[in-house]
């Protein structure tokens, strides 16, 4: 990559040419909204809302499914396209996530990154990324249908990151991501109900920031994988408090001057 600061996995990134403008503003990389093995409408509005110290989103992991995006995936064949795209993937199953890669891998970019940590879509995300028995099962299950580094993105919202890290180095992946978004709720205090439709969702923004310091910190006192750390870095001064490789904002309207957190959508 030509730097260490990637677009991280949000809205940003459905559409290829989101993308590849987010590299050409500058991004070293860029990594997709989270695909699955099937199209997914996610929850209906409002499916984000600002804070004063970041953002609470669950959008419900909407998406148009690994057929749908393989067919988008068609514009990196050009051969001045960027090859430092990397694709996030979710499912339910060691199956699923395999028949999503298995739909994916034939396409020019550079990798996957597991999203083992959506904190507000029951099924996946955080329900199979905090059994560390089960994502070693999918790690394996990935590695054996791909040649493309894996990194699998972890959940600040367990206090067994690292057994879970470990699970998923010992099947031989390649990276590892932290963190997703820290489950949260926010109340609106005139209608007295909540701010978002499914109630609850994933917090992001700079109140997370030592949150995602402390897990990158402890993984890499654990293990000697790349991490890319991702959440809460706003400006340039806190990019460099992170790590190895930091992705850039999913809201990347900030002109990629740092890093807020792959929200997880």
């Amino acid at each position: 990559m030509a730097n260490p600061t990637l677009l991280a996995s949000g809205v940003a990134g459905e559409s290829v040419e989101s993308l590849l403008s987010a590299i050409e503003a500058g991004a070293g990389g860029a990594v997709s909204k989270s695909i699955g093995l099937k199209p997914r409408r996610g929850y209906p509005d409002p499916t984000v809302v600002p804070l004063d110290s970041g953002t609470i989103n669950a959008v419900g992991l909407s998406n148009p499914g690994a057929a749908s995006f393989s067919k988008r995936l068609d514009s990196l064949k050009r051969s001045d396209a960027p090859t430092t795209i990397i694709v996030s993937v979710f499912g339910g199953s060691p199956a699923e996530f395999s028949k999503v890669v298995r739909t994916l891998d034939g396409k020019n970019f550079a990798g996957y990154e597991l999203n083992l940590s959506c904190p507000h879509v029951e099924g996946v995300g955080t329900e199979v990324g905090h059994d560390p028995e089960l994502v070693a099962r999918v790690v394996r299950a990935v590695k054996s249908a791909t040649g493309k580094p894996v990194f699998a993105k972890l959940s600040p919202n367990t206090e067994r990151i690292l057994e879970v890290a470990r699970a998923a180095v010992d099947e031989g992946v390649d990276g590892i991501t932290a963190i997703n978004t820290v489950r949260a709720m926010m109340i609106d205090i005139e209608t007295q109900r909540p701010v978002l439709s499914h109630r609850t969702g994933g917090l992001s923004g700079s109140a997370i920031r030592p949150i995602a310091l402390r897990c990158v910190y402890e993984l890499s006192e654990e293990f000697e994988v790349p991490i890319m750390g991702v959440g809460g870095i706003s400006r340039g001064i806190t990019r460099f408090n992170s790590c190895s490789r930091v992705p850039a904002p999913s809201r990347w309207g900030q002109r990629l001057r740092g890093t807020t957190d792959s929200s997880g959508r």
